[in-house]
């Protein structure tokens, strides 16, 4: 069980630090809210940590070790770091799920670039559906259809994200965008970054990755109507939430770069309000047969992972690889700084 003071560190932690599933969460049975809480409290933290820290090589490290520690059953002294091997613990959460985010943080602190959609999409799988195999995981969800929904609406969640700081991220050297894209469209990357502006073919990639992002958040919808009914609200609130972002978005002419996109409070209520309806209706419908539908090549592999297949052993020699890669480039900036001083 998570510790209590624990659990209300890591309330706080959502409150300021993810409104959006804040506002979610409230209405999500307690039996899964205070272990979402709880990993998105430990998930946040290892964002932020590789996102906004100075040295992104050794946030990501450090996140292995505290994964190991984790699942050693002896976490570091940290509340998030406790309720998170609480959950692993209760809830045998597979390693390669949080895995495959520790990977996606790695490719953040390894600024790399994708080439096109589907590498896209193979970050966002990492970053955000591992997230959403978790949450199942949490809701005593194993079904392989249910879980492919979920990882649906994760990759779609994520290329909002991307979508609504296309400006944000190229003034900080970063590009999700699709390399192919920007080639089609005569972009240099590096003189983006330099000067991103709002150009009809800027706008043009941001509405298709939300056309991409709204065909799988339709897709998911089946996977939140097999979900237990008690949690439903909850993940249709964040599913219309995250779209919501996309509407406003598409309102504002998809130029993400000289303004971001908000929704207000009132905006989420109504969203929360209509999460409800969804979920009364979804008890008399018949089941869709979308839940049947493949999962996504770039999340097959957390599917097979959270439904406890076998999982495939090259998935962790790769996080391995690219870890032990950026701890010899760590060590070798610290050798060239040595030499310096």
């Amino acid at each position: 069980m998570i510790d209590p003071a624990d659990l209300d560190h890591c309330r706080e932690t959502i409150r300021t630090g993810s409104l959006s599933f804040h506002a979610a969460s409230k209405i999500l049975p307690v039996s899964v809210r205070d272990p979402a809480l709880a990993l998105y409290a430990f998930c946040r933290l290892a964002d932020d940590e590789v996102d906004e820290g100075t040295c992104k090589t050794s946030a990501v490290l450090r996140l292995q070790d505290r994964l190991d520690l984790a699942y050693a059953g002896r976490p570091r002294n940290a509340p998030e770091d406790r309720a998170f091997a609480a959950i692993v613990a209760e809830f045998e959460m597979p390693r390669a799920l949080p895995e495959a985010l520790l990977e996606g943080l790695a490719w953040d602190a390894d600024e790399r670039r994708y080439k096109d959609l589907s590498g896209v999409r193979d970050y966002s799988a990492r970053v955000a559906s591992a997230v959403g195999a978790m949450m199942c995981v949490l809701m005593r969800v194993r079904n392989p259809d249910a879980l492919a929904r979920a990882c649906d609406l994760g990759v779609a969640m994520q290329l909002t994200n991307i979508a609504r700081d296309v400006g944000e991220d190229a003034r900080m050297g970063r590009i999700y965008l699709p390399m192919d894209w920007l080639a089609e469209a005569g972009i240099d990357p590096f003189n983006f970054t330099r000067d991103p502006l709002p150009t009809d073919a800027v706008r043009m990639m941001v509405k298709r990755l939300l056309a991409e992002a709204q065909r799988l958040y339709l897709r998911s919808e089946a996977g939140i109507n097999a979900l237990p009914f008690k949690a439903r609200t909850g993940i249709w609130a964040a599913r219309l939430i995250y779209a919501g972002i996309g509407t406003q978005i598409r309102h504002q002419g998809y130029d993400t770069i000289s303004m971001r996109a908000h929704t207000s409070k009132v905006q989420k209520l109504g969203w929360l309000l209509q999460a409800g309806t969804q979920t009364a209706v979804s008890t008399f419908m018949p089941k869709s047969a979308v839940i049947y539908a493949k999962p996504l090549n770039e999340v097959r592999f957390l599917v097979d992972a959270a439904s406890h297949r076998v999982p495939d052993q090259r998935r962790s020699l790769a996080v391995l690889d690219i870890l032990a890669d950026l701890k010899a480039r760590e060590q070798e900036a610290i050798g060239t700084n040595r030499q310096k001083a």
